[in-house]
């Protein structure tokens, strides 16, 4: 199947997750730029699809990144509480992140510094996992700078722009954990181009 048969693939059965489709469609009323669905919750749920499982198994939270130029904590605290509010019923874990805001923590919880970005997309390329780098906002726009190819076949390879090296192993014990059929590749994946 070629890449753009699998990203209209990818984009069906993120939507055919209940859970990822009612995110999207509520995604605007969060009022915040810059919004994107990311992570497990998108690779998750293909990964179920191709093991035959239901859609929302083993999917342990639903990721949302935004971009503020605006780091206060207090101001990404707003916004968790609106999420809160606006997705409570859907009855998963949630958890909701200004962009801006990583390089603030991030070298406190990994041990290395995280360098400043300026747009929610530039986390996306970040992922330790190459193949698990993908979001959507809600006007539809896909974002997956390595494409679909390792995500569909199941293999797992160290992404070179994650400043986090040493995750790679933990991270991929976690995934097979879950879907025991992945492969992990030792050779990191190529630097997608701009």
């Amino acid at each position: 199947m070629g890449e753009a048969a699998l990203r209209e693939r990818f984009v069906a059965l993120v939507h055919e997750n209940p859970v990822n489709r009612e995110l999207l469609q509520r995604l605007p009323e969060l009022g915040v730029e810059d919004c994107w669905v990311v992570a497990g919750c998108l690779f998750g749920t293909v990964w179920n699809a191709l093991s035959d499982r239901p859609l929302t198994e083993n999917i342990r939270d639903y990721d949302i990144f935004y971009f503020d130029p605006e780091t206060s904590y207090e101001a990404e605290d707003a916004v968790i509480r609106r999420g809160e509010a606006l997705f409570g019923d859907l009855e998963v874990e949630i958890e909701i992140r200004n962009q801006a805001r990583v390089p603030l923590w991030y070298e406190q919880r990994f041990g290395v510094p995280y360098p400043p970005i300026s747009e929610s997309r530039t986390g996306i390329e970040r992922f330790v996992v190459a193949g698990t780098c993908c979001g959507i906002s809600s006007e539809g726009e896909v974002h997956a700078p390595y494409g679909f190819a390792d995500m569909f076949d199941g293999i797992l390879r160290w992404n070179p722009m994650n400043p986090t090296p040493h995750q790679f192993d933990y991270k991929c014990e976690t995934y097979r954990a879950r879907w025991p059929w992945l492969r992990v590749e030792k050779e990191p994946a190529a630097t997608p181009a701009s």
